[in-house]
């Protein structure tokens, strides 16, 4: 089964004091790690919906770079960004700042769509906690209630879940979903995994 995969690139990084979308790990952008793991599971294309369209178009594993439809309205608008333009009915939608992330959680995430062909979502459920922007979306059954919801408000992508036939996928390892926001963030992902210079943390 095809998927198109897409990468959210258009949050503030308020707290990071910089795009988190184009910092390095070891050399590779945040956003290509994650695009990479997306291309691994099998995606068929990455897009990266928001941020600097132009440096992102030219990032290692971004197929397309795309504007955000709703720029500052948050997650759930790019996630429809990203289903308005996918090519196919099903696509995983991640967020940048996963540098831990393989293609194992895309492709436990599609393989649960696959299995119930009625679910509107499949998201990663780490610790009893639902993980909201780690999901594969079938497009076909959740854009008219998610579009809605957003143009009656909503904003938050676990609020959409309640009118979806959503999965939980708990198999998704702590290490996927755990994001980095801040510098001591970033700090910490350099003694653990890499060899990367870091923000300083009054750039805040």
């Amino acid at each position: 089964m095809h998927f198109t995969g897409a990468v959210l690139t258009g949050g503030a990084s308020t707290r990071m004091g910089q795009d988190k979308a184009l910092i390095e790990i070891d050399g590779v952008e945040l956003t290509s790690i994650v695009a990479t793991a997306l291309h691994k599971a099998g995606a068929r294309e990455v897009l990266s919906v928001g941020g600097d369209v132009a440096t992102l178009s030219s990032l290692t594993g971004v197929t397309r770079s795309l504007p955000d439809d709703n720029p500052g309205e948050g997650p759930l608008a790019g996630i429809l960004t990203a289903m308005r333009y996918s090519v196919d009915d099903l696509i995983v939608v991640l967020a940048c700042d996963t540098p831990a992330i393989t293609s194992a959680t895309p492709a436990a995430l599609i393989e649960a769509l696959l299995c119930e062909p009625s679910a509107g979502v499949a998201f990663a459920e780490v610790d009893g906690r639902a993980q909201p922007l780690t999901a594969a979306w079938r497009i076909s059954c959740s854009w008219e209630f998610v579009s809605e919801a957003f143009a009656a408000g909503e904003r938050a992508p676990r609020k959409v879940f309640t009118g979806l036939q959503a999965l939980a996928v708990t198999e998704v390892p702590a290490s996927a979903v755990d994001d980095v926001d801040r510098p001591a963030d970033l700090r910490r992902y350099a003694s653990e995994y890499f060899q990367l210079p870091t923000p300083n943390e009054d750039s805040r």
